[in-house]
């Protein structure tokens, strides 16, 4: 019973710790739901090997979507014309960072593994989305030749409009009133508290659990080993995250938990990396969509990428004499415990209505 207990007070203390910056990133999501539209660059992602792949990847960057979220979106772009790099940059760098995921950073890491994560996923997004444009120009001109099922529900291109001013006019001649800026306050705070909450609610409450059980049953010897062997400790949280349905924001908790168990940030970086960016579904549709060339380099530019950052965030680590373990959640622990509380509640309410809805719709959609 004893240990039972204090599993829960573990778990207990990852979801309180996270709970306030959730909220934040949430509500950040929501802002840059209203203010921030892909359609406005979809123009520019068509054309050259690397200036569309440079802009996807920063766009990308804020984005709060999960590895299967951003499938649709990013497809929504390679049928508007963006090139098949720019498009995996974008797949690659809106799971592995968004603002949500910046946030619990923020709470449960520290100041350098929050900076440097977004940095690596950049990079990542960035050599992966050139490489396939190099490497996979016979598999691109292909899937531009060849139409595709999986884009059968989009609009098609007499559908299309062009925003501007105040109307949106559509290509068919109608001219369509743009929604109010209170109104499209309310469409991004839906977005954010309601599909976005829905996408990783189930993800960020294994996420959490996981953590909680870490923080308990995992032996303080992984800190030796992982000293004594930083490159297979790498290759370990690579070939454990690459088949892993985890979203950025579920595996925060879960590698604040290892760090704080002893596993160097290095390590724990790489599990950040090819977690959110690679699992089986988001594999399948690579394949499918873009080609098994443009898959190969896909995961081969992210695990990499993935093993070159996680070196250089050991090499920071111990060039600045830092002790990971100690700097880990230190954000959270000048917020009152009363705000925390207040946060962890409202979390919990909106996470079970998510959890809700989300049934709801499996239910719905298998009665169909």
């Amino acid at each position: 019973m004893a240990t039972i207990k204090n599993i829960i007070l573990e778990i207990w203390h990852v979801y309180l710790d996270v709970s306030v910056f959730m909220l934040l990133g949430f509500l950040v999501a929501a802002l840059l739901y209203v203010f921030f539209k892909a359609d406005r660059i979809k123009k520019y992602l068509g054309k050259g090997r690397v200036k569309p792949v440079l802009l996807a990847a920063l766009f990308g960057i804020p984005i709060p979507l999960c590895s299967c979220g951003v499938i649709p979106v990013a497809m929504g772009l390679k049928k508007q014309g963006a090139n098949n790099g720019a498009a995996l940059a974008f797949m690659i760098a809106t799971p592995e960072s968004g603002v949500d995921s910046i946030a619990v950073s923020w709470a449960m890491l520290d100041p350098v593994m929050t900076v440097m994560r977004p940095i690596a996923g950049l990079i990542t997004a960035i050599s992966t989305g050139i490489a396939a444009n190099i490497f996979s120009s016979r598999d691109q001109q292909k899937t531009l030749l060849t139409p595709d099922p999986f884009f059968a529900q989009s609009p098609q291109p007499g559908q299309a409009c062009s925003c501007g001013g105040g109307t949106c006019t559509e290509e068919s001649g109608k001219t369509v009133q743009k929604p109010s800026l209170s109104r499209r306050l309310a469409q991004g705070m839906n977005f954010a508290f309601g599909e976005l909450l829905i996408d990783i609610a189930k993800p960020f409450t294994i996420g959490v659990f996981i953590a909680g059980f870490i923080t308990f049953f995992f032996p303080s010897g992984i800190s030796t080993w992982s000293q004594n062997n930083p490159v297979l400790s790498m290759l370990v949280m690579l070939v454990a995250g690459i088949p892993m349905y985890v979203c950025a924001t579920a595996s925060t908790p879960i590698a604040a938990a290892l760090i704080l168990k002893g596993l160097n940030p290095g390590a724990a970086l790489v599990f950040l990396m090819a977690g959110p960016a690679t699992n089986a579904a988001t594999m399948g549709v690579v394949k499918k969509i873009f080609g098994t060339r443009a898959l190969a380099i896909y995961l081969g530019m992210i695990s990499i990428c993935a093993l070159a950052m996680g070196s250089l965030l050991d090499l920071i680590y111990r060039a600045l004499a830092i002790q990971p373990s100690m700097m880990m959640g230190k954000a959270s622990e000048v917020l009152p415990y009363g705000v925390e509380l207040t946060a962890a509640l409202i979390l919990a309410a909106l996470l079970a209505r998510s959890l809700f809805k989300r049934q709801d719709c499996h239910d719905h959609d298998h009665n169909k």
